[in-house]
């Protein structure tokens, strides 16, 4: 007699990134049966893109500064986390202005908001000025003439809070007119066809319905879901267009030149 065994298909492991930004995201992908086809992982960026350059998973959410370093790429879907101008969670903070800053902390979550204003500061504002990789805690930090690019969620709390502001994106539409791209879903290897176009749905399905994400996945005093709605709407630009990969590659130019 024989016993053949039932392999279950292996799990597509995905990691996405586990900051507000990304809600929309979430809600779709774990409000659908679709959930039980993968392997969800939330991490910070630059985890993400550690276990994509890794192969740890197949599918991430990337920081977009790490795509130069793989030795392939494809870019899956149809949808991203990018902003058309002021997107107010990545932000270069300061107690001086810009030609007074001698020293910037780069926030160590993401290679791209710290690898964009080392592009603005040397080709856009042209100051010249010492970087340093931020440890936890960093924050408290911000004092004289050092600066510090701080991102994600910690900023809700931040804003409005020192003399000088200075929005990465918005900072990035001035100097080239075109919106910018912080993160795209990326693969090593092309995945199968029938799953991106699901997958792409899904995430259509969340950036279509934030007003029910939020809703129902947000439970929080500060901020308050109208603020968070607000920001998902009109700071975070999901829709991976043209414009938008017109500006990756004028990045991505600008990278070869640091």
């Amino acid at each position: 007699m024989f016993i053949f065994a039932v392999l279950k298909p292996e799990k597509i492991k995905i990691s996405i990134v586990n900051y507000t930004n990304t809600l929309p995201f979430k809600w779709a992908i774990k409000n659908s049966p679709f959930l039980e086809k993968i392997d969800l992982q939330e991490d910070i960026p630059s985890i993400c893109a550690q276990k994509l350059k890794y192969k740890q998973v197949d599918l991430a959410l990337v920081p977009v500064a790490l795509i130069p370093e793989l030795d392939s790429y494809f870019i899956e879907t149809d949808y991203c986390i990018g902003a058309n101008g002021k997107v107010d969670s990545v932000k270069l903070y300061s107690r001086v202005p810009l030609e007074k800053i001698t020293n910037v902390t780069l926030d160590y979550q993401s290679k791209t908001s710290i690898t964009l204003v080392k592009v603005l500061f040397k080709f856009f504002w042209k100051y010249e000025v010492n970087f340093a990789d931020a440890k936890p805690g960093f924050e408290s930090e911000i004092r004289g003439d050092n600066a510090a690019v701080i991102i994600g969620d910690r900023t809700f709390g931040l804003n409005g809070t020192f003399p000088y502001e200075y929005d990465l994106a918005e900072e990035w539409k001035k100097f080239t007119g075109l919106p910018f791209i912080f993160a795209a879903w990326v693969s090593t290897e092309k995945l199968p066809q029938n799953f991106i176009l699901e997958f792409n749905a899904l995430l259509q399905k969340g950036v279509n319905e934030i007003g029910a994400a939020v809703e129902e996945s947000f439970d929080q005093d500060f901020p308050s879901k109208a603020e968070i709605t607000n920001y998902l709407i009109k700071r975070i630009d999901y829709r991976l267009n043209e414009e938008k990969r017109k500006a990756l590659d004028l990045f991505f130019s600008y990278i070869k030149l640091l």
